[in-house]
């Protein structure tokens, strides 16, 4: 009984058959077990002939008088094989005949419906063949990465189970079948890869040509969803090049009438855009076009154009302002960038093949390398050009002071600032390259979290939600102590994961890594300690590592990484856990804020995604779930509703800061994941949430860069509302000051002492964009009394002063008043009793290319009496 057939496709292949099927028929198989099927495409060498010449009954030839095709090949093998097991292989002997038994055993078994001869997992391995061959094979196994779930989709030895040949959809051609096969009955097959060895021919010629390599990439793409083929990719760029003649022309013609950048840019791509969707639709994609406007996909093409837009508007920028490129010259750089975002988007999103063969989960992964791509370019693009929010300016001040600790906060912020700076230079991007950097940790480590717990499609929506959602894009893109929590938060989940669910030892090691790098960048890290005491108790599987060493041990490395901190406290009174603790009920009063923390979470993951953490939070699970599965879901709800619980019990006395909860929802974002990419067991209100992601992923990303756009270039039309920007725009305001500075300095002969009237903002501000080689004398409020964070050990209270003292200040009141805390309470005090002879408060409008942006408040005084000045009088 024929259990299993080989079909071996051949194209002159005559020096190999006879060594191939000596291996073969050597091999500990009976004859009767299997059928060898030569099927050929046209050899002229005398192929036919040499099968022919063996003359038995279980090897056999077919001949195909159509075009070559590999594929085809297959299939007609396949169709006419007489078992229901087929095995693929080459005749060149590049495929061990030796592995035929292990290759088919699982499938003889009945434990998978497809194995694959693996080149590239443990035992794998490629002999004898050139360098540009083995890249050639990894760059494609590389990019069908993101669709198949396996090491080796391009391996040309596998073993199948017949009835899986009739998915393969009859517009699939090429050389690589195996793709096909895994694409069409995704998510419905279980597959493996046994490891082989793969030896390069000795005889014969490869057929693997440029016109094959192009094939499986325009064949890769259709299989995403997308349209993109040579013809169309050729269409579109004969109408981008008439789209930058108008393109520049147009901008040109602003740049020299006067108008701003900003301004310039958005008519001319308007102008070449709206001809080039008449031209495209029409001609590029008419094989994907309905031969009338479609008002869905009319929308479309304006979510890319706009995106498309905001992006060059941060490359122009960019180029101008920061490399100095003459704007005529920069507009072709920015144009050729976003008509790449352009052909993209319109090949999969305006145009996309909608073949609904396609699974919905490949589309999802199509759509989450595309929008994390677009939306980290936005980052690289506009990580140097925003300004830094006061904030990060603070935590620079760190760097310029550094230490084991600091009063608000621990050391890991400081740290990567200063290496960032020290390597980058004093800039946005180098106080931000670590943000940078922990962003990249943060995706590495949830998307292996995610896969441990669910699958690759999972994985890969759960790092599109991180991207697109507040608390991943902003952490990700501003220097806040906040990224490197997330960073060590996703990290330490994951060894969670591996040490409580998985059972590896080893992962205490990386949990107490982790755990130790998170205290250092945020005590609230603390609360996955909770957590995981929380669910080893609760566990009946994991509370067996309570009474093994490997816990304890991970904790004491924690500890021992945290000492830093440690140390430092104790050289300053504890004052920095005493802050921790005590601000909460600083002023002894209670406020109900359960509203408010409901308000912030709701911003933090959107109205949606809310709802969808909701959802997996408090999901109850199916009857008949596995122990797997119910242990899975338990970890997820104790490691979000623990750390969410404690907050919430803070925010029943005391106001909750609005990014107290950010890290908290990595831990169930691959629940929220799962949700978006799944097709079954969703209730009614789970797929109205899964429709609802698509339209909160388009708003999200078109916020964020309209946002960037804004801060960096302004919008046209749209006028910087003050109350929006009094925290911003601050290198402007440091030219004002600067200026102001000078004309006192020239005036009085003494060098001023500049105060920013707020606790820390103002003066970290401006001591970032006035640093250089003047050495400017900036202190914060605490000058005169008030709290000053950090600036309390920086530049403690000092005694009078006879130098001018310049006070700024964001509002009047500012300069006017400060509170002091007594033995009693805090009392308001007028800052001027404290000066000697101080100058009205007056202000001044602050602009940025030509255009009004936020105004500061200053007043100039001689001297400075002392802090208690105000009090005594």
């Amino acid at each position: 009984m024929i259990r299993f057939s080989i079909v071996v496709p051949t194209l002159n292949e005559s020096e190999n058959i006879d060594l191939l099927l000596t291996r073969v028929f050597a091999q500990d198989l009976s004859p009767d077990s299997f059928e060898v099927i030569f099927v050929d495409d046209g050899s002229t060498d005398g192929t036919p002939d040499k099968v022919r010449a063996w003359n038995q009954r279980n090897v056999r030839l077919l001949e195909r008088r159509e075009k070559p095709d590999l594929i085809a090949s297959i299939l007609a093998g396949a169709a006419a094989a007489n078992s229901k097991i087929i095995v693929v292989m080459d005749a060149d002997l590049s495929h061990p005949p030796e592995r035929l038994s292990a290759l088919v055993a699982p499938i003889l078994n009945g434990t998978h419906d497809v194995a694959i001869g693996s080149r590239y997992i443990a035992g794998g391995s490629t002999e004898n063949w050139p360098l540009y061959r083995q890249l050639l094979s990894r760059a494609g196994g590389w990019v069908a990465r993101p669709v198949c779930d396996v090491n080796d989709a391009t391996s040309g030895f596998f073993a199948f189970r017949r009835e899986l040949a009739d998915s393969i959809p009859n517009q699939a051609h090429g050389y690589k079948i195996l793709l096909e096969l895994l694409i069409a009955n995704h998510g419905k097959i279980r597959v493996t890869e046994i490891p082989i060895c793969f030896h390069d021919r000795t005889h014969g010629s490869s057929k693997l040509s440029l016109a094959h390599q192009q094939a499986y990439v325009k064949r890769l793409i259709a299989l995403a969803g997308g349209t993109v083929t040579f013809n169309t990719a050729s269409r579109f760029a004969a109408v981008g090049l008439l789209g930058v003649l108008i393109d520049a022309v147009v901008f040109q013609w602003m740049i020299s009438s006067g108008a701003s950048l900003a301004l310039a840019h958005f008519i001319s791509f308007m102008a070449a855009v709206t001809t080039n969707y008449a031209l495209n639709s029409k001609w590029s994609f008419r094989e994907y076009h309905f031969g009338h406007l479609r008002w869905q996909q009319f929308g479309r093409f304006l979510t890319v154009g706009l995106l498309a837009l905001l992006l060059r508007g941060g490359i122009l920028a960019l180029l101008v302002y920061v490399w100095s490129v003459p704007p005529l010259w920069a507009i072709f750089p920015a144009i050729l960038a976003t008509a790449t975002v352009n052909y993209l988007g319109a090949a999969f999103y305006v145009f996309p093949n909608e073949n609904n063969q396609i699974p919905s989960d490949i589309r999802w992964r199509t759509a989450a390398i595309g929008i994390v791509a677009y939306v980290l370019l936005l980052r690289l693009i506009y990580f140097g050009l925003a300004q830094l929010i006061p904030d990060e300016a603070y935590y620079w001040q760190y760097a310029q002071h550094m230490d084991l600790s600091f009063y608000d906060h621990p050391p890991m912020v400081a740290w990567l600032i200063w290496l960032g700076t020290a390597i980058l230079g004093h800039n946005e991007f180098g106080v931000r390259i670590g943000a940078l950097f922990c962003g990249f940790v943060t995706i590495g480590y949830l998307y292996a979290f995610a896969r441990n717990l669910y699958d690759k499609s999972t994985a890969m929506c759960t790092i599109l939600l991180l991207v697109i959602l507040p608390i991943g894009f902003v952490t990700g893109l501003a220097m806040l102590p906040d990224a490197p929590l997330m960073a060590a938060w996703a990290a330490t989940l994951y060894y969670m994961e591996r040490a409580l669910l998985a059972g590896q030892r080893t992962a205490w090691l990386g949990m107490g890594i982790a755990f130790g790098f998170g205290l250092l960048s945020k005590y609230t890290l603390g609360l996955l300690g909770i957590a995981a005491l929380a669910f080893v108790i609760i566990d009946p599987v994991a509370r067996r590592w309570m009474k093994q060493p490997h816990p304890y041990l991970a904790a004491l490395l924690a500890l021992l990484i945290f000492s830093p901190v440690i140390l430092w406290n104790f050289n300053n009174q504890w004052v920095s856990f005493a802050f921790q603790s005590n601000r909460v009920l600083a002023d002894g009063s209670y406020d109900f804020a359960v509203h408010y923390l409901i308000a912030h979470v709701a911003i933090l993951l959107t109205p949606v995604g809310f709802i969808a953490a909701a959802i997996a939070l408090f999901a109850i699970k199916k009857t008949g779930a596995s122990q797997i599965e119910h242990r899975r879901h338990l970890f997820v709800q104790v490691f979000t509703g623990i750390p969410f619980l404690v907050c919430l019990l803070l925010s029943t006395f005391d106001q909750p800061r609005f990014h107290w909860t950010a890290p908290i929802w990595l831990g169930i974002l691959p629940a929220m994941a799962w949700m978006v990419g799944n097709n079954n067991d969703l209730s009614s209100l789970s797929r109205k949430i899964k429709t609802a992601w698509q339209y909160t992923i388009l708003i999200c990303v078109f916020s964020y860069a309209f946002a960037l756009h804004y801060v960096t270039l302004g919008i046209p039309g749209i006028p910087y509302h003050p109350r929006l920007t009094e925290h911003y725009f601050w290198q402007e305001a440091a030219t004002e000051i600067k200026q102001i500075t000078e004309q006192v300095r020239n005036e009085s002969g003494k060098e001023p002492v500049i105060v920013g009237m707020s606790k820390w903002s103002v003066a970290s501000a401006l001591a970032f964009y006035m640093h250089g080689d003047v050495q400017w004398e900036i202190r914060s409020r605490n000058m005169f009394g008030d709290s000053g964070s950090m600036y309390e050990f920086w530049f403690p209270i000092q005694e009078p002063i006879d130098r001018p003292i310049i006070q700024i200040g964001m509002k009047r009141q500012d300069i006017e008043e400060i509170q002091i805390q007594t033995d009693r309470a805090k009392i308001n005090v007028n800052t001027s009793e404290m000066l000697d002879q101080p100058g009205d408060i007056e202000v001044r409008a602050i602009s940025r290319y030509g255009i009004p942006v936020r105004k500061i408040y200053y007043r100039i005084s001689s001297g400075f009496k002392g802090p208690l000045a105000g009090i005594q009088q």
